[in-house]
C-alpha cells in the first residue's frame, strides 16, 4: 500500500472513530500510535513522542491554564454586573442601545477573558433579561448575545489563538496582535447592523422610557467607575505586553493577579470560591492538554506519510489556484463547524493545512485569523453550533430552539462578510504584528 493510501486510511480511521463518541484525545492519540507502530515498528513511537516533548518544553504553554483561570475568576469577580449597568444608562436612550451596549460589553469581556463561554454566561444572565423586560425583539437579542460572545475567541487574549499557535508552531504574541483589528472589524459590523435594523424597525430595539433616562449627569459620571476595573485589567495584561514591558507569560500572570485582586477588593471571593476556580481551571486545562498532545502526535505521523504533499497535489490536479485552494480550506472549516467544535477542527486539519499554507506562500499568522473567524461562524451554524446549545441551556423557556436558530443567520452573514474583507485585505491582520515586531 502506498503512503498516500495509508494517509487517507489514517484520516478516515480517525473520523470514523470520532463518530463513535469516544473522547477526542483517546481517538486521535490512539490512531496515531497504531499507525506509527504499523508503519515503522517500535521505533515509530519516537515520532509522536518527539512532537509531544517539544511542546512540553515550550515555555508559552504556561499561558493556557493561566487564561483559563482568568476566565473563571472573572465570573467570580462580578465585574460584568457593574459594567452592564454603566452600558445600560449610557446607551439606553438610543434605539437598539442596550443591544449595542451588549456588543461593547462582550468586546470588553473578550479583552479580559479569551473564552466564548464566559461572554455567553454573562450575556444570558445579565443582558438578556434586561432587554426582554424592555420589549426588545427576542430574535434580535438572542443573536446579539451569541454573536457577541463569539468575539471572545478573536480579541486577545484569545485561547483559540493560543491553541492555534501551539499546534501550528506560531508566536502567540503575533497572533494576538493580528486579532486586534479583525476583532474590532467584526464588532463594528455587528453594531452597524443593530443601528440599521433599529432605524428600519424601531419596535425591535426601543429606547429606554423617559423616566429611566432622567438620571442626573453627575450620577452618570459616577457609573463610569464600573468601567475602570476592566480598563485596568486590560492595560495591566495586554497593554503592558504590547508595550514590551512584559513577556507573553508574564502578561498572563499579571492579568490573572489583577482579576484576583479586583475580586478580593469587591469582597466577592471566598476560600470556597477560590477552590472552585482552581478545580475548574485544572479540569479544563488537563482536557486541553490531552487534546493538544494527541493532535501533535497525530500530526507528526500524518506528516511523516507525506499527507501535506498529497493534498497539495490533489488540489492542483483539480486545477485550483492558490487562492482557490485557500477558499476550499475555509469552506471545509465552515462545513466541519456545523458538526465539530473548534478544537476538534483544529486538530483534524491544522497538521494538513498550516504546512500547505506556508508552501503556498501565505502568512500562517494571517491564516490563523481566517481560521478563528471560521470558528466564530462554526459556533453559530446549525445543527451543532456550540453557542446554539449554550444559549438553549441558559435562555428562558420563552425562547425556543427555533428562535435561536433564526437569530444567528444575520450575524453569520456579517461574519462571512468580515472573513471576505480580511481575505481581500490581509494587512488588517498582519499590519499591527509586523509594526510591533519590527520595532
Amino acid at each position: 500500500m502506498s503512503y498516500e493510501m495509508m494517509a487517507i486510511l489514517m484520516f478516515f480511521s480517525m473520523v470514523t472513530m470520532l463518530l463513535t463518541g469516544r473522547h477526542i484525545y483517546a481517538v486521535i492519540g490512539g490512531v496515531a500510535t497504531l499507525f506509527a507502530l504499523m508503519l515503522w515498528g517500535r521505533g515509530g513511537s519516537g515520532l509522536p513522542y518527539h512532537a509531544v516533548i517539544s511542546l512540553l518544553n515550550w515555555y508559552p504553554l504556561l499561558t493556557l491554564p493561566i487564561f483559563i483561570f482568568m476566565g473563571y475568576m472573572f465570573s467570580k469577580a462580578g465585574i460584568a454586573d457593574d459594567l452592564y449597568q454603566m452600558m445600560h444608562v449610557w446607551f439606553g436612550p438610543v434605539r437598539g442601545g442596550l443591544a449595542i451596549g451588549t456588543i461593547v460589553l462582550m468586546s470588553v469581556i473578550a479583552a479580559m477573558n479569551g473564552l466564548s463561554v464566559a461572554g455567553m454566561a454573562i450575556g444570558t444572565t445579565i443582558a438578556l433579561p434586561e432587554m426582554l423586560k424592555r420589549k426588545y425583539d427576542k430574535i434580535l437579542v438572542t443573536g446579539v448575545i451569541q454573536a457577541g460572545s463569539s468575539l471572545g475567541i478573536m480579541i486577545p487574549p484569545s485561547v483559540v489563538l493560543v491553541l492555534y499557535g501551539m499546534i501550528a508552531r506560531q508566536p502567540v504574541g503575533r497572533l494576538w496582535l493580528a486579532g486586534v483589528f479583525p476583532g474590532l472589524l467584526l464588532t463594528g459590523l455587528f453594531i452597524a447592523y443593530i443601528v440599521i435594523r433599529s432605524i428600519i424597525q424601531p419596535d425591535i430595539g426601543p429606547a429606554l422610557p423617559k423616566e429611566e433616562r432622567d438620571i442626573p449627569f453627575k450620577e452618570k459620571l459616577l457609573l463610569l467607575r464600573g468601567g475602570l476595573p476592566p480598563l485596568i485589567i486590560i492595560f495591566m495584561m495586554s497593554g503592558l505586553f504590547f508595550l514590551g514591558v512584559t513577556s507573553l507569560v508574564e502578561s498572563s500572570a499579571v492579568g490573572a493577579l489583577s482579576v484576583t485582586i479586583v475580586a478580593l477588593f469587591k469582597k466577592r471571593l471566598s476560600w470556597k470560591g477560590m477552590q472552585e476556580v482552581l478545580l475548574e481551571t485544572l479540569s479544563v486545562s488537563c482536557m486541553f492538554m490531552w487534546v493538544i498532545l494527541a493532535a501533535l502526535a497525530f500530526g507528526a505521523v500524518f506528516d511523516g506519510l507525506g499527507a501535506v504533499h498529497a493534498i497539495k497535489t490533489l488540489f492542483i490536479d483539480y486545477g485550483f489556484s492558490k487562492w482557490g485552494i485557500l477558499f476550499m480550506m475555509q469552506l471545509s472549516y465552515i462545513l466541519m463547524g456545523m458538526f465539530l467544535d473548534d478544537t476538534a477542527m483544529l486538530i483534524i486539519v491544522a497538521p494538513l493545512y498550516v504546512p500547505l499554507i506556508i508552501q503556498l506562500g501565505f502568512s500562517p499568522i494571517w491564516y490563523g485569523i481566517l481560521y478563528t473567524i471560521t470558528c466564530q461562524i462554526a459556533y453559530l451554524t446549525p445543527p451543532f453550533g456550540y453557542n446554539l446549545f449554550l444559549m438553549k441551556a441558559m435562555a428562558p423557556k420563552e425562547i425556543s430552539l427555533s428562535d435561536i436558530y433564526r437569530s444567528v443567520w444575520p450575524f453569520v452573514a456579517l461574519m462571512v462578510m468580515g472573513l471576505g474583507i480580511v481575505m481581500a485585505f490581509p494587512g488588517i491582520a498582519t499590519w499591527l504584528p509586523d509594526l510591533v515586531y519590527a520595532n
